[in-house]
């Protein structure tokens, strides 16, 4: 098994952290602004069916409950 010779800075260390973050954050972001495309149905890549009676019914649902 490899052993580091040195120990990595503390600066280093921060700087790889931020990026595995930022690269986190960028991916959630991503999701979700897609799922909010889809909610409103303004999504450009997803093509699905919509069952109109699954839909009715749970708008109404949604609509008892206010």
């Amino acid at each position: 098994m490899a052993v580091p010779k040195k120990r990595t800075s503390r600066s280093k260390t921060k700087i790889r952290r931020s990026i595995w973050r930022d690269k986190a954050n960028k991916t959630a972001l991503k999701a979700f602004s897609l799922a909010k495309s889809i909610l409103t149905n303004r999504s450009k890549s997803f093509y699905y069916s919509i069952d109109r009676k699954l839909a009715n019914s749970s708008e109404s649902t949604s609509m008892d409950e206010v």
